[in-house]
């Protein structure tokens, strides 16, 4: 048995060779590039990034999402319910995830100097997962300059241009013949699809998708001209979820052997009180008798008694803490790097806009089961998705809900905007927990779900409207973007100059 160490992250790799094909003991940073096999590089490439993606940048998702409020208790997440976050406070997550670029972009370039296209769309498909994530939190990155080791100083690309390199280097990767692919082929090491490449290439058009559509309001002629000739194509997109530990035989109930986000807080902050229920989700659940509510957070305390949520950043509530829900997340839960519910969610969204909403219903309806299938803590994560032991009495079952007359029909007969509103409301619940930056990001691209013009502790508040901190400090605007670290502005002559934490990125228009 080997393990896997980056970071807050430890993978138990019990179905990983251990011949010098994938030598996990050694770091390959102290390597010769040259000398690193590709399986090591990819392998450390994919836990690196989901270790920083699934601990601190789903903190600030979780919490600008309003999935989670911080706890009345404690104080670890202030700056992130306060909108003060600065150039402190999120060093490690820029560094973790330009380091996994570094292994990422080293299995690239030795790729296709073996011309092992295979192990080429892989990397590259982690490139750009990872680079639009930064990109949409900090606008401006280094990208073509990036992950040189004899430049410290690299130039940073506008946001217009790494989306741009980024469709780019995709093409590039899915116009080359797998069929042709020199080997090793992947296997074990691809903790994502176990070397499926068909879920690879599906992979790379549904980020494909989630690029354009990003663009919908900034760049609306790329966005239309890049989705109609994926539609006119037929490209695959994902059917299942792509993240790590889905087969359920990754995350232990164990000091370092967690769900990073679960190692993260609950372990590594020696403090179960942090991440409360928000009442932005926890009031739209429960408007719904959605049941996911049961499954996000605690609803009753150890004596049977009813818990309820914390309004958005009220940490300074008189509110006896004890009577305030705790946020449910799971040690065994997997990192979702794109969900089956958010693929056929942004489908919806492709068909509605581009192909006379033509198969968007059944797509959007595919995207609530979906969503209900993945919700945290409903199965038992040691066992394979084939030999699930419902903890449940049964699956719970999102068809009511989708159902004529149910709460989350689609409005097939409303306008263009009401069927947007769905889609991305849907889509907002599906990101729990992990995965609320995602969510933070299509609010600000859509608007939906849409801000309260009044605060929660109004009684004519609407359940599920996004609500401006309580004890926010940007003068009523919420935050739309990270700050640039410390340790970049100061190391690297050609970052640019501190962006305040309300400018918009600028898709956001």
């Amino acid at each position: 048995m080997k393990k896997l160490i980056i970071g807050v992250m430890v993978i138990t790799a019990l179905a990983v060779s251990c011949d010098q094909q994938l030598d996990i003991n050694k770091d390959p940073d102290l390597l010769d590039p040259e000398g690193v096999a590709i399986s090591s590089e990819i392998a450390a490439g994919i836990i690196g990034i989901g270790g920083a993606h699934a601990s601190s940048i789903s903190f600030v998702g979780g919490i600008w999402s309003q999935f989670w409020s911080q706890s009345l208790s404690s104080s670890q997440y202030r700056t992130e319910d306060n909108y003060t976050i600065g150039t402190n406070d999120y060093e490690r997550a820029w560094s973790n995830t330009y380091d996994a670029l570094s292994d990422i972009r080293n299995a690239k370039k030795i790729a296709l100097e073996r011309e092992n296209w295979n192990y080429y769309l892989i990397a590259t498909c982690l490139e750009a997962y990872a680079f639009q994530i930064l990109t949409d939190f900090y606008g401006d990155i280094p990208y073509e300059e990036a992950n040189d080791p004899s430049n410290f100083t690299p130039n940073f690309n506008t946001g217009e241009e790494v989306y741009d390199f980024m469709i780019r280097d995709l093409d590039d990767a899915l116009g080359r013949d797998l069929e042709a692919s020199s080997l090793p082929a992947p296997g074990s090491d691809d903790f994502v699809f176990g070397g499926n490449m068909d879920n690879w290439t599906a992979f790379a058009n549904t980020l494909k998708l989630k690029i354009f559509l990003r663009q919908t309001e900034a760049r609306p002629t790329v966005a239309e001209t890049g989705i109609r000739a994926m539609l006119d194509s037929g490209a695959p997109f994902l059917t299942i979820n792509a993240g790590i530990g889905l087969g359920g035989d990754v995350f232990e109930d164990e000091a370092s052997l967690s769900n990073p986000l679960y190692e993260s807080d609950r372990r590594q902050l020696n403090t179960q009180n942090n991440l409360r229920a928000s009442t932005t989700m926890w009031s739209f659940l429960s408007a719904n008798a959605d049941p996911r509510l049961e499954a996000f957070y605690q609803t009753v305390d150890t004596s049977g008694d009813p818990l309820g949520p914390l309004d958005q950043g009220d940490y300074n509530s008189q509110a006896p803490p004890a009577t305030i829900s705790l946020a449910d997340i799971s040690p065994l839960s997997p990192v979702y790097f794109i969900s089956a519910a958010q693929s056929y969610f942004m489908q919806a969204e492709a068909m509605e806009r581009y192909n006379g909403g033509a198969g968007a219903k059944e797509l959007y309806d595919a995207g609530v089961l979906a969503a209900f299938e993945k919700s945290p803590n409903f199965y038992d994560n040691t066992k394979s998705e084939a030999d699930q032991t419902w903890i449940f009495s049964e699956p719970y079952d999102g068809t009511p809900f989708i159902a004529e007359g149910g709460p989350y029909e689609y409005p097939v007969a409303g306008t263009f905007d009401d069927k947007l509103k769905s889609i991305i409301v849907q889509k907002w619940i599906s990101c729990y927990p992990d995965q609320g930056y995602e969510s933070f990001f299509e609010q600000h691209r859509t608007g939906f779900p849409e801000i309260s013009p009044i605060p929660q502790s109004n009684e004519a508040y609407v359940a599920g409207q996004w609500a401006y901190s309580v004890e926010g400090l940007t003068g009523g605007i919420f935050p739309q973007r990270l700050v640039y670290p410390n340790s970049e502005i100061s190391r690297n002559s050609n970052a640019p100059a501190i962006i305040d934490i309300t400018v918009p990125i600028w898709w956001n228009k």
